[in-house]
């Protein structure tokens, strides 16, 4: 088990092109180094997810692009690897093609754009605005590698400590954890006899190494002052097989992930993560990160489970669809579709899922990925059906 991100949610103030801070933050972020770092949790990086950004500037191209490129600078001085400005709601798709720029004019700030929830159920247009980011991220981009920083939000409440989701919402400066845990499904499952006894050793894991986690958050936000929202459970992967969730589910039984069976784990991984007695914050559910994790690339390449299956196993469990390389020439009409049945998931069951889909500028089916990123496991391209729901859309108008 490792630490994904520490991520620290503050609203930040933005006077004469420059942000600014919670002054306590900096000496936070070195505090929390240390401890991490001391217990032998180094943390991956650190993360500032601040408050949505319509909040702070008016929908205008410079005003926006000014304010993330100021957050950048800033946050960089603090000690933050990456920054969030936060998501565009229903009620503020003025600001999408805005957002849009803010993303290419970066190298670390991510957006998001919200496609629905409790308040505004399932939102067309902004499931329509969503997949215009995607496309137009996915020509401009190189590789199409700024859909990393984009994701269309469902359902999804503020400090998710993962990004692209995470933003803030209240006065209060917060953290929270995003651990990258896939090993310890792996492990438990290794070691079990039963499914019983697979559940048991799990929980038992997670509960054990989520404490010691939990308790070093705890000493960090006494000592600074900084509330503590809890752990991201999610079981996080890696890109290597002893850190893969797709190795685990393996271990566990099915022949191989997307084989019949695999909706079960996927429940019952869910389910221990759910009976944990921790701080819980965020997701907590199942990644399936199809570019992150070595076996659920080499199974999309062998097309043992599909873009589809995915939304299916998004039912049991969490995320919804993350990293998922598509071919260049996807069109808008399947991207809307894709977003419309994840926001629609996610709104009819509930539960927070995102979509993060990775168009790739002149890739077809079954293409090497091939991204230079040490985060990414290099897959192939995963096909679609080359359909969508344009009539539905049309019928709003869009």
């Amino acid at each position: 088990m490792r630490i994904r991100a520490i991520t620290v949610g503050t609203n930040v103030r933005y006077a004469n092109d420059q942000v600014i801070i919670d002054s306590r933050i900096p000496s936070f972020i070195d505090a929390a180094r240390d401890r991490f770092d001391g217990a032998d949790l180094t943390p991956q990086s650190i993360r500032l997810a601040a408050q949505p950004f319509p909040s702070i500037v008016p929908p205008d191209r410079a005003a926006v692009v000014g304010f993330a490129r100021a957050l950048e600078t800033a946050g960089a001085e603090a000690g933050f690897d990456y920054l969030s400005i936060g998501p565009v709601d229903p009620e503020s798709l003025e600001y999408v093609p805005y957002l849009t720029e803010a993303i290419l004019t970066t190298e670390n700030v991510f957006g998001t754009v919200i496609t629905g929830d409790r308040r505004w159920g399932v939102s067309l247009p902004s499931v329509a605005a969503a997949a215009g980011v995607i496309a137009a991220l996915g020509r401009r981009s190189d590789r199409g590698f700024g859909n990393l920083r984009f994701a269309a939000l469902a359902n999804c409440p503020p400090d998710i400590p993962f990004f692209p989701a995470g933003y803030h919402q209240g006065e209060r400066t917060s953290f929270g954890i995003a651990w990258e845990a896939a090993d310890l499904a792996l492990d438990a499952f290794s070691a079990a006899g039963t499914i019983a006894e697979a559940q048991q050793r799990l929980l038992s894991l997670v509960e054990r190494e989520g404490e010691r986690v939990a308790g070093l958050a705890r000493e960090l936000a006494e000592r600074h002052g900084i509330t503590f929202t809890g752990i991201d459970l999610s079981l996080a992967p890696f890109p290597e097989e002893a850190r893969s969730i797709g190795a685990a589910f393996e271990r566990l039984g099915v022949d191989v992930f997307g084989a019949p069976g695999t909706l079960f784990i996927a429940s019952l991984i869910t389910g221990v993560l759910q009976q944990a007695r921790l701080p819980k914050t965020g997701y907590s559910g199942l990644m399936l990160p199809v570019l992150e994790d070595p076996v659920l690339a080499e199974r999309a390449a062998q097309g043992t489970y599909t873009v589809n299956d995915l939304l299916l196993y998004s039912a049991v469990c969490g995320v919804g669809l993350d990293v998922v390389p598509l071919p260049g020439e996807t069109g808008i009409d399947e991207l809307r579709g894709l977003l419309l049945d994840v926001a629609s998931l996610a709104v009819r069951l509930d539960k927070p899922l995102s979509a993060r889909l990775m168009p790739l500028p002149g890739k077809q089916a079954g293409d090497p990925t091939g991204f230079p990123f040490s985060y990414f496991v290099n897959g192939v391209v995963m096909p679609v059906k080359g359909c969508g729901a344009s009539r539905l859309f049309a019928r709003e108008g869009l």
